[in-house]
C-alpha cells in the first residue's frame, strides 16, 4: 500500500473518528475531570488522569465510529452530516466495524492497570457508547441514553481513584445527565427538519412546542444539583463562583435557541464547553486556594 493511499485512509478514519471536531470529547472529558478533582480533593494520581484523558478520547471516537454506523443509510438525506465519509461511499462497513472494534480494545488495554472495580465498570461503560447510536431509532428521548452514555465516567472515576463509588459519584452523574440532555436537545433542534423528514426520534421532537423550555428546565436541575453537590461538600467560593459563571452563561444559550434558528442552536451547543471548562477551573481553584 503506498504512501499516499495510507494518507488518504487515515483522513477517511479521522473524520469517522471526529478528530478534527473535539467538542464531544470535551463535552464527555469535562465532566470526567470534575468527578476525579472531587474523588482526589484535587490531588489526582497522575497515571489515573492520563489514563482517563486518552481513554475519554479513544471512546468517543469509538462512539462516533459506531454513530456513523449505524446512521450509514440516513446522513446523506442530512445537511449537516452529507459529507460523512459513509454518506459519500469513503469507507466501507467492515472497515469502520473493525476501527471501532481497535479503538475499543485500545480502551480497554488502557483500564488493565487500574483496580478490579474500574475494570468491571468498564464493561457497562463500553456497552452504553455502543449502543446509543441505535436507540434513535425507538427511543423517544435518545438524548438521556446519550446522557447516561457520558456521565459513566464519573463513578468509574471515583471506582480508580478512590477504591469505591460513593453517592457524590452518582450525584454528579445525575448533574451530568441534565447537563447532557440539555445541551444535545439543543444540538438535535439543529437537526430537526432533517430528523422529522427521515424518522430519527430526538428529544427536540418528543419535546415539540416545549423544547426551549424543555432544554432550560434539565440546565436548571443540572445547575440545582452542582449547586447541593457543592454545598454538601462544603465547597468555597472558587467552586461557587463557577456555578454563578456557569449561570450566566446558560442564560446566553436560552437567548440563542429561543429564536429556534438551527445556526444558533448549534452554536448554543458548542457554548456548552465553556460551562464545562468553567466548573473545572472552579474546581482547579477550589483545590488550589483550600485544602479539604
Amino acid at each position: 500500500m503506498n504512501t499516499t493511499l495510507l494518507r488518504e485512509r487515515a483522513s477517511v478514519y479521522g473524520q469517522l473518528m471526529r478528530v478534527d471536531k473535539p467538542i464531544g470529547t470535551l463535552l464527555l472529558l469535562w465532566p470526567t475531570l470534575w468527578g476525579l478533582w472531587l474523588a482526589s480533593k484535587g490531588r489526582p494520581d497522575w497515571l489515573v488522569l492520563l489514563v482517563f484523558v486518552l481513554g475519554t478520547f479513544l471512546m468517543r471516537s469509538a462512539g462516533c465510529v459506531i454513530n456513523d454506523y449505524a446512521d450509514r443509510h440516513f446522513d446523506a438525506h442530512v445537511a449537516r452530516t452529507a459529507q460523512r465519509p459513509f454518506a459519500r461511499g469513503a469507507v466501507t462497513e467492515k472497515e469502520a466495524l473493525l476501527l471501532a472494534a481497535g479503538l475499543a480494545l485500545l480502551s480497554l488495554l488502557l483500564v488493565l492497570p487500574m483496580n478490579s472495580l474500574t475494570l468491571l465498570m468498564s464493561v457497562p461503560a463500553v456497552l452504553l457508547a455502543a449502543t446509543y447510536p441505535f436507540t434513535k431509532r425507538f427511543f423517544p428521548l435518545p438524548q438521556a441514553y446519550l446522557g447516561l452514555a457520558f456521565s459513566f465516567g464519573i463513578p468509574m472515576a471515583y471506582a480508580a481513584q478512590t477504591g469505591r463509588v460513593d453517592s457524590t459519584a452518582w450525584w454528579l452523574l445525575a448533574a451530568n445527565l441534565f447537563w447532557t440532555v440539555a445541551y444535545d436537545t439543543a444540538y438535535a433542534m439543529a437537526d430537526k427538519p432533517d430528523d422529522l423528514k427521515i424518522g430519527i426520534k430526538t428529544s427536540a421532537i418528543t419535546f415539540g412546542d416545549y423544547d426551549v423550555a424543555a432544554i432550560m428546565l434539565c440546565h436548571g436541575v443540572f445547575m440545582a444539583l452542582m449547586l447541593g453537590l457543592g454545598w454538601q461538600l462544603g465547597l468555597g467560593w472558587p467552586y461557587f463562583t463557577g456555578l454563578a459563571i456557569s449561570a450566566v452563561l446558560i442564560g446566553k444559550q436560552y437567548l440563542e435557541i429561543r429564536t429556534r434558528d438551527r445556526a444558533l442552536c448549534f452554536k448554543a451547543f458548542l457554548d456548552n464547553n465553556r460551562v464545562g471548562a468553567v466548573m473545572f477551573a472552579s474546581l482547579l481553584l477550589e483545590y488550589g486556594l483550600y485544602l479539604h
